[in-house]
């Protein structure tokens, strides 16, 4: 019985952590997606960094990534940039390997 609940307390333990790695992955690339927006709509240095915080928060929004292209279309469209939704998409795709391997490269 007691080989069953370690594996279980062991099980959760590796649950929780790769939601914690999950989160954190998400959120770096949500900056980095932040930050070429920003770049795009030609913002100043702290105006970027707020910028990334702002999306960061906007997948708090709710559940998936369409909070986060909802926003950037939203104020990229506002800035009068010509980017599509599905440069959106292409641009979440290539942070989302880019923030996975800078996560790995730092663990």
């Amino acid at each position: 019985m007691t080989d069953f609940k370690d594996r279980q307390k062991g099980e959760e333990a590796k649950y929780a952590m790769d939601e914690e790695t999950a989160f954190k992955v998400a959120a770096r690339r949500n900056r980095l997606l932040g930050e070429w927006a920003a770049g795009l709509m030609g913002l100043t240095e702290e105006e970027t960094d707020a910028y990334k915080k702002a999306v960061v928060q906007a997948d708090f929004e709710e559940a998936g990534d369409e909070d986060v292209i909802r926003k950037l279309l939203g104020d990229l469209t506002a800035a009068e940039c010509d980017v599509s939704e599905a440069d959106i998409r292409s641009k979440l795709e290539e942070c989302a390997i880019e923030a996975r391997r800078q996560f790995m490269s730092e663990s």
